[in-house]
């Protein structure tokens, strides 16, 4: 079956590929021309730090400077900057090159990047009521200047002249590659749309873009207001001490001392209803966390989704798409939504019927136990936790001291050195948004800077968003021929310490800080020209995440990091063991959770028109695939941020198309029978790592891999048989 699923991978990266992609780039450094000098700001504001020179070690942001009143100003200072090197663009008498156009497009707005760079990471991982108000006022502004900018007939004349002559002009292949990407942002932005379609589609923008800050907040405000009060000592029957310590420290900072507070939160709810006998108490946690904005008060995110959808299918039809859908995929590998939903439904039946089998099992446990006769969604963690004890002797709360976050993340940092010999030296002199973020200086092998990483571990209730996330406050860039190093962060919403205890992890936390950490690599060993050329598909971009999650629990790494906390013992090899064959338990489950979740993505962005009812429209997207009623999709429709506020609508089928490119991608290294081989890590990184979207993915991929993708490595994963040639 997953053969098949390798089988139309290979026919989707395949599809489409332009003339340029089929013969490799060239690997030669390209110096961009001198770039204009960005005029003074034309109000500097006395005072306000993020208007002054940055003098902080590697151009930091000034926290130790900045005050909330300080944004607001330096937003408008820097759109009303840019609008003044835009203007510069386009007045310039001379004809267009690719020099005083599309190079001096690149480096515009270089304010506004730093100012967004500043506040976005404040926003989305340690925001207050006052930063969530002037996000409000700054939204607008922003897509205004995008539109302003994207919808100028003028400058959009200038980039067509030199796209026209691409071929017949003396540019580089990197430098095609940057003009036509440049040109089909422009398109794919309304550039070719008439006066009265450009109007409309400003007004759409506009909209979508307050309504999904609106759909962001309702999150952030649903998760963060929930708390489960336990004042009786017999309702902590079950729970790992670390939870009920950590439970017993929110109760006391929210003014409840001697009781017991239990969140959102995912170090709280999870290890609740893993551990808990308490069948009531993880139903109301469960219901509490499946119906957010959902509960028809001022918080509910119906009307908002329902509105986004419908802005994003008008949005298509505008510009020349049948839905949105088509739309986004036109830029990723699968480039149609048949080939989404072909890749996800064929893995979507193995799926279901191992859950039915598992459901099985579950439901003779707790018939044994006295317990329920039907499995609810409330019940099926906690029989599974049970149940894989009872199979695999692995308790996952015992593996907890093995897995300080410290020594995590230096296995992490171990692993990088291993495969690229990066190095990382912590900079407690940085400037930080946040007492809880660390920052890292990263080093090539022959010492020259990399970047900078901060790591921001903890979940602070009510000011960060829920789950992980990895981005960038300066991504890397080259200018007049040097490179301008990436300051990266790597967010997770981790357990906090309590007391003088340290901080232990569940080895899913390790993977996840793994994953993150794959991204963070991304963006450090990024070496494209042009900034424009640094994005990459969305159903690309997750494999140098996932690839990492490989290394986290392989035996020989484990040695590095794993070390009991208090003993400093090695984790036993027996206990190993246990792991890496417990590891394929839950895999139904989650292959089924996340399944659903891409399902009910893709159906909501391949509609022509949004449903009325969106409640409803999940039911019946849900009952369209038999959806186990047991398993709640990963996100439902109301607090589904990934699709509604992160940018990754139609595409959160990314992490299962990734699937096979990591596992297949990891067992390079293990073909050569040795995880750090130096050859294949810079392959890897010269293929991958480095470039970005300057070349086509499959292009890339193929070049480090020497062939397309296939599947057995991730049958294997799976626990199904092995592929066969034919």
């Amino acid at each position: 079956m997953l053969k098949r699923v390798a089988l139309l991978l290979v026919v989707a990266f395949v599809l489409g590929l332009p003339a340029w992609a089929q013969a490799p780039v060239t690997q030669a450094p390209v110096t961009p021309a001198k770039v204009l000098t960005p005029a003074k700001p034309v109000a500097a504001i006395a005072g306000n730090p993020l208007l002054e020179p940055w003098t902080t070690p590697f151009q930091v942001p000034p926290y130790d400077k900045i005050k909330p009143e300080h944004y607001l100003p330096a937003f408008k200072v820097a759109i009303e900057q840019n609008r003044k090197e835009i203007d510069a663009i386009l007045n310039n008498p001379q004809p267009p090159t690719f020099a005083n156009t599309i190079e001096a497009l690149e480096y515009s707005g270089e304010l506004l990047s730093k100012v967004q760079g500043a506040f976005g990471g404040l926003q989305s991982a340690d925001t207050t009521p006052e930063l969530q108000s002037i996000n409000r006022e700054v939204t607008p502004l922003l897509s205004a200047m995008r539109d302003e900018v994207r919808l100028n007939e003028k400058l959009f004349k200038r980039i067509k002249t030199i796209y026209d002559a691409r071929s017949t002009s003396k540019l580089t292949p990197i430098q095609v590659k940057l003009v036509e990407e440049v040109y089909k942002g422009y398109v794919r932005g309304g550039a070719n749309l008439d006066p009265r379609q450009k109007e409309r589609l400003r007004a759409i923008n506009s909209e979508t873009a307050m309504l999904s800050l609106k759909f962001g907040d309702n999150l952030l405000h649903d998760t963060g207001s929930f708390r489960l009060v336990v004042n009786k000592q017999e309702d902590l029957a079950g729970l790992p001490a670390p939870l009920v310590a950590a439970a017993a420290d929110t109760a006391k900072k929210a003014g409840l001392p001697g009781q017991w507070v239990f969140t959102l939160d995912a170090p709280s709810i999870w290890p609740f209803v893993q551990s808990s006998p308490r069948r009531e108490l993880r139903e109301q946690l469960t219901k509490a966390y499946t119906t957010r904005g959902d509960h028809n008060d001022q918080w509910d995110n119906k009307a908002v989704i329902t509105k986004i959808a419908a802005l994003r299918a008008e949005r298509a039809v505008l510009l020349g798409y049948k839905t949105h859908a088509d739309y986004v995929l036109e830029e990723n590998m699968a480039k149609t939504p048949a080939q989404v939903y072909a890749l996800l439904n064929q893995v979507w039946g193995p799926a279901v019927a191992a859950v039915a089998e598992q459901k099985t099992a579950l439901l003779e446990l707790a018939r044994k136990e006295g317990g329920p006769s039907t499995i609810e969604p409330w019940d099926w963690r906690y029989y599974a936790e049970k149940l894989k004890k009872a199979q695999y002797d692995v308790d996952q709360e015992a593996l907890r001291p093995y897995f300080k976050l410290e020594n995590v993340r230096e296995g992490a940092f171990y692993v990088a050195n291993k495969l690229y010999g990066l190095t990382f030296t912590e900079r407690p002199d940085v400037p930080v948004p946040n007492p809880d973020v660390k920052a890292f200086e990263v080093k090539e092998a022959d010492g020259t800077l990399a970047g900078l990483l901060y790591t921001d571990y903890p979940s602070r209730t009510g000011s960060k968003r829920v789950g992980a996330w990895s981005s960038s406050y300066r991504s890397q860039q080259m200018v007049n021929g040097k490179r301008i190093a990436p300051i990266v962060v790597n967010v997770c919403n981790f357990p906090r310490a309590t007391g003088d205890g340290p901080v232990l992890l569940s080895i899913e936390e390790a993977s996840t800080l793994f994953h993150e950490f794959g991204h963070a690599l991304n963006s450090l060993l990024s070496r494209v020209p042009y900034r424009g050329l640094g994005g990459t598909p969305r159903d690309f971009v997750e494999l140098p995440s996932q690839i990492m999650e490989n290394w986290a629990t392989e035996p020989e790494v484990l040695k590095v990091y794993a070390k009991h906390y208090k003993t400093g013992q090695v984790i036993p090899v027996d206990l190993v063991q246990k792991i890496q064959k417990a590891s394929r338990f839950d895999e139904a489950f989650n292959q089924v959770e996340y399944l659903a979740a891409s399902i009910l993505d893709m159906d909501w962005h391949t509609q022509s028109s949004a449903p009325a009812d969106p409640t409803a429209f999940e039911n019946q997207s849900m009952a369209k695939i038999h959806n186990p009623r047991e398993i709640v999709p990963r996100y439902r429709s109301t607090y589904f941020n990934h699709i509604w506020n992160s940018g990754y609508s139609a595409g959160y089928y990314s992490y299962v198309w990734c699937q096979v490119l990591d596992a297949d991608a990891f067992q390079a290294f293990k073909e050569k029978g040795n995880l750090f081989d130096q050859a294949t890590a810079l392959s890897f990184r010269r293929n991958v790592l480095e470039k970005g979207g300057s070349e086509d993915a499959m292009t890339l991929y193929k070049r480090f891999r020497g062939r397309e993708p296939n599947a057995d490595a991730l049958l294997i994963r799976l626990g199904f048989k092995k592929a066969t040639s034919n």
